[in-house]
C-alpha cells in the first residue's frame, strides 16, 4: 500500500478585519484642551478645563482607582455630556467595558451619538458593543448611519470589511439579509457597486448560499474586470464550486494582476495539492517580479515536493541570493513571540530570517536525498536558531540512518532538550519518522505505540501507528487504529481514505471501500491522492472507464509517481499499453526507486 496516498500531506514549507476589544485611552483630557502653545505663539489659547471639570475628572479617576467603577463611569459620562468631548465619551465606554457592564457601555455610546450626531467613532463604537452583546435587532440603524457618515473615499473599504465585522452576530443568514438592505443605496453607485457585490457574496457564502455568492462574484467581475475583489471571493468559492476558478483565471491573465493575489491563489492550489498548477503560477510571478524573494521560496518547496530536485535547489538558491542582502542591510530584531516549534500547517515563513532558515533546511533535505551528505551537513551547520534544534537534529539523524547508523540516529534525537509535553511528542514523532524512512517498521511501530499510550487522543500519532501496522501486515490492528482516528476526529479525510484504499487494494468489502473514499473526497474535494484512491476502488470494482477518468484527473493535478503507477496499470489492463509505458517512463524519471512503481512493473512483467 502506498504511504503517500494514505498519509496526510504536510503543508508546503513556504485582511484586516474590524474587531471588538478593550479600548485603551490616554489621560481623559477634553479634546478642547490642546497641547500648550509654543513660547513664540502670539495669542495664548484658553483652556476648557474649568474648576468644576478638573475636580470632576480627578474624583472620577480616584473613584476608579479605588475600585468604584460605577461612580467613575457616572462622573466621566456626565463630564462628557457637558463638554461634548469625544475623548471623555471614549473614557466612559472604556470604564464600562473594563467593568463588563455592557448595558452601561451601550448607554454611553448612545449618549455620545446624541451629543455628536456626525461622529463616525461613536457609531462604530455602538455597533461594536451591540455585536459584543449579541443585540442583532439593534444593528440596522447604526449600520446605515455608519455607511452614511463615513467619508466617501473610505466607504468602499468599509463595505468590504462588513462581512467579517458582522460575523460576531452569529446569524449568518440574518447578517446577509441585513447587509442586503443596508447596502441598497450603494449597489449601483460607481464607486461602491463592485465592493457591495463582493461583500454580499462573502456574506451569502458564509450563510451557505454558494450559488448566490457565485452569481454576485460574476456580476462584480463583469462590472470591473480590473478589480481583485471578485477573484478573491472566487478563491473562497472554488472548493464548493470549481467553476469559480474561471473568475480567478480571468483576473490573473492581466499583466497588472496583484502579486499578492497570485500568491493567495498559489496557497489555494497548494492546499488542494495541485502542485503543478501552483508551480506554473509561481513561475509566472517570478518572471514578472524577478527580485521578489518569497515566491522563490514557495517555488523551491513545490519543486522538491514534486521530486524536481534540480529546479527546487535553483529556486531556493535564488531566494537566498535575494534575501541575504536584505538581512545584512536590516538585521532582524529578536522575536520572543515565536513558539519553539512550528505547526505542520504553517505557510512558508513570511519574514526573511525565518525563510532563510527554511531554505537551508530544505536544501539540506534535498542534498540528503541525493546522497550528498557532506553538502547536507554544510546547510544544516548554517542553522543557529535553537528553536529549530529538533528539525536540524532530525535531518542529521536521517543522514545517519541512511548510512545504516540507526542507533546513533535515534540517540541524536533523544539528546534534543524538551521543555514540555509538546516537545516530547515532537521528538517521538521525529524518531518514528526516521525509523519509518529507514524501513525499520517494527521499531517505528513500537515508538508510535508508546507515544499513543502517552498521548491517547492524538490522531496524528494513531494514524502513523496504523500505517506502520499495515507495513507489518497487522491489518486488523491497522483498521482498529484508523477507526479510532475516525471516532476521535470524524472529519479526518486521510483516515477515511487510508481505510478505503486498504480495503480496495486487497479487493475486500469494495462497496464499503467506495463509501469511505467518497466520504474522504467530500471532506477534501479535489484532493488528487483521494481521487487516485477512488479511481483505484472503481478499477477493483471493474469500472475501468470511470477509473481511468478519475486517475487521469488525479495525475493532471498532481503528477505523482504512485498515481502514475495506478494510471499506468489501468491503461495496461484496458489494452492502451503504449500510453501506459509513457506514463510509467515519465514517473520513473522522477523516482526510479519508488516501491509502488517497482512492484507494479514487476507484477505485470513490464520491461520499460
Amino acid at each position: 500500500m502506498s504511504d503517500r496516498i494514505r498519509r496526510p500531506q504536510p503543508a508546503t514549507m513556504w485582511a484586516g478585519a474590524l474587531f471588538f476589544g478593550a479600548f485603551l485611552w490616554s489621560a481623559p483630557v477634553p479634546a478642547q484642551v490642546a497641547a500648550p502653545a509654543s513660547a513664540a505663539s502670539a495669542t495664548p489659547l484658553n483652556s476648557a478645563m474649568d474648576d468644576r471639570l478638573f475636580y470632576q475628572l480627578l474624583i472620577g479617576e480616584m473613584a476608579l482607582g479605588s475600585g468604584d467603577a460605577g461612580s467613575a463611569y457616572e462622573l466621566i459620562l456626565d463630564a462628557a455630556r457637558r463638554t461634548r468631548d469625544e475623548g471623555l465619551f471614549r473614557r466612559a465606554v472604556d470604564i464600562a467595558l473594563r467593568s463588563r457592564a455592557g448595558d452601561q457601555a451601550l448607554a454611553a455610546s448612545r449618549a455620545w451619538r446624541l451629543a455628536l450626531p456626525a461622529s463616525v467613532d461613536a457609531v462604530r463604537m455602538q455597533l461594536q458593543i451591540l455585536l459584543a452583546l449579541n443585540r442583532k435587532d439593534g444593528l440596522d440603524e447604526p449600520l446605515r448611519a455608519l455607511l452614511t457618515l463615513v467619508p466617501p473615499m473610505e466607504r468602499p473599504g468599509l463595505i468590504s470589511a462588513l462581512p467579517r465585522f458582522l460575523q460576531r452576530a452569529g446569524d449568518a443568514r440574518g447578517v446577509a439579509a441585513l447587509m442586503e438592505d443596508a447596502l441598497k443605496p450603494y449597489r449601483e453607485l460607481e464607486a461602491t457597486r463592485v465592493p457591495v457585490r463582493v461583500a454580499l457574496g462573502r456574506a451569502w457564502l458564509e450563510a451557505g448560499d454558494v450559488d448566490r455568492a457565485l452569481a454576485l462574484a460574476r456580476e462584480a467581475q463583469a462590472l470591473d474586470a480590473n478589480s481583485p475583489g471578485p477573484a478573491l471571493l472566487a478563491m473562497e468559492l472554488m472548493r464548493q464550486r470549481p467553476q469559480a476558478e474561471a473568475l480567478v483565471s480571468n483576473y490573473l491573465v492581466r499583466p497588472d494582476a496583484e502579486p499578492q493575489l497570485r500568491l493567495a491563489y498559489v496557497r489555494v492550489l497548494t492546499a488542494a495539492q495541485r502542485y503543478a498548477d501552483a508551480v506554473a503560477q509561481l513561475q509566472t510571478l517570478t518572471r514578472q517580479q524577478p527580485t521578489l524573494a518569497p515566491p522563490f521560496l514557495s517555488l523551491g518547496a513545490l519543486h522538491l515536493e514534486l521530486k524536481q530536485a534540480k529546479e527546487g535547489e535553483a529556486a531556493l538558491q535564488r531566494y537566498i541570493e535575494l534575501v541575504q542582502p536584505q538581512l545584512a542591510a536590516a538585521p532582524p530584531a529578536p522575536d520572543t513571540a515565536l513558539s519553539s516549534t512550528e505547526s505542520e500547517d504553517d505557510d512558508l515563513p513570511s519574514r526573511p530570517e525565518q525563510g532563510l532558515v527554511q531554505a537551508w533546511l530544505m536544501l539540506a533535505q534535498s542534498a540528503e536525498q541525493r546522497g550528498d551528505f557532506r553538502t547536507a551537513e554544510t546547510w544544516l551547520a548554517k542553522v543557529g536558531d535553537p528553536r529549530r534544534a529538533l528539525e536540524v537534529q532530525t535531518r542529521r539523524a536521517s543522514i545517519l540512518a541512511r548510512q545504516g547508523k540507526v542507533a546513533q540516529a535515534r540517540e541524536l534525537i533523544h539528546q534534543v532538550p524538551e521543555k514540555d509535553a509538546d516537545d516530547a511528542r515532537a521528538k517521538l514523532a521525529a524518531e518514528a519518522g526516521v525509523l519509518r524512512d529507514a524501513k525499520r517498521w517494527r521499531e517505528a511501530y513500537d515508538v508510535l505505540a508508546g507515544a499513543s499510550q502517552r498521548f491517547t487522543e492524538d490522531t496524528d500519532l494513531l494514524y502513523e501507528q496504523a500505517m506502520m501496522a499495515e507495513k507489518l501486515s497487522r491489518l486488523d490492528d491497522m483498521e482498529q487504529l484508523l477507526r479510532r482516528v475516525i471516532t476521535l476526529k470524524p472529519d479526518n479525510a486521510h483516515a477515511h481514505n487510508a481505510l478505503g484504499y486498504s480495503l480496495a487494494d486487497r479487493g475486500q468489502r469494495l462497496p464499503e471501500a467506495r463509501q469511505l473514499v467518497q466520504r474522504a473526497l467530500e471532506l477534501l474535494p479535489g484532493d488528487p491522492f483521494i481521487t487516485d484512491s477512488l479511481g483505484w476502488v472503481e478499477f477493483r470494482l471493474g469500472n475501468r472507464e470511470e477509473a481511468v477518468r478519475l486517475l487521469r484527473s488525479a495525475y493532471a493535478a498532481r503528477p505523482d509517481v504512485e498515481i502514475a503507477a495506478h494510471l499506468g496499470e489501468v491503461l495496461w489492463a484496458m489494452g492502451q499499453r503504449d500510453e501506459a509505458r509513457v506514463v510509467w517512463r515519465e514517473a520513473r524519471t522522477r523516482d526510479a526507486a519508488n516501491d509502488v512503481l517497482r512492484e507494479t512493473l514487476a507484477r505485470l512483467r513490464v520491461d520499460l
